[in-house]
């Protein structure tokens, strides 16, 4: 994982994909992209390749004090151009603009718990930066390889200036 991240300013995206409600000790990650996978070719307007997965937390959702049953909101989507053709069985996202930090995970996917701890254990409490309340994302790209060790993805955090 890239220690320090870029900061970004992004502008708002429009998504098309699945949802589930979920607990990290209920985690249904698995389930949702096997659902999603197989019909993401029924999106006809992407932007990109690229996929989002993406998270909505409540705004009372603790990351400091992390209680694994506290339920939040996962989604399966890609990027699109406009939402006039959703596909059935799917829904239509709208990502909020604002600024984020911008990490990279390498390695296999199921190592991330690693990186998570350290952007909220470690680089989030001696930052310039809060959490912000917004949804927290990662993009899926070309170096993205699941489980491999040379795998990448972007791990985007909402945050704002302290």
């Amino acid at each position: 994982m890239s220690r320090e991240p870029r900061i970004e300013t992004l502008t708002e995206k429009k998504l098309v994909g699945k949802r589930v409600r979920m607990t990290f000790s209920h985690n249904q990650t698995f389930e949702l992209w096997r659902s999603f996978m197989p019909v993401r070719k029924e999106i006809k307007n992407c932007k990109s390749t690229d996929l989002f997965s993406i998270q909505v937390y409540n705004e009372n959702f603790d990351f400091r004090n992390f209680n694994q049953d506290a339920e939040f909101e996962k989604w399966a989507a890609m990027e699109v151009e406009d939402f006039d053709n959703i596909p059935d069985e799917m829904e239509a996202f709208t990502l909020k603009g604002g600024l984020y930090a911008v990490f990279i995970h390498k390695g296999p996917a199921s190592s991330g718990t690693d990186t998570f701890q350290y952007i909220f254990g470690t680089w989030l409490p001696g930052s310039d930066f809060i959490l912000d309340d917004r949804p927290h994302f990662e993009i899926m790209g070309d170096k993205y390889k699941n489980e491999e060790p040379d795998s990448e993805e972007e791990v985007w955090i909402p945050v704002s200036i302290r």
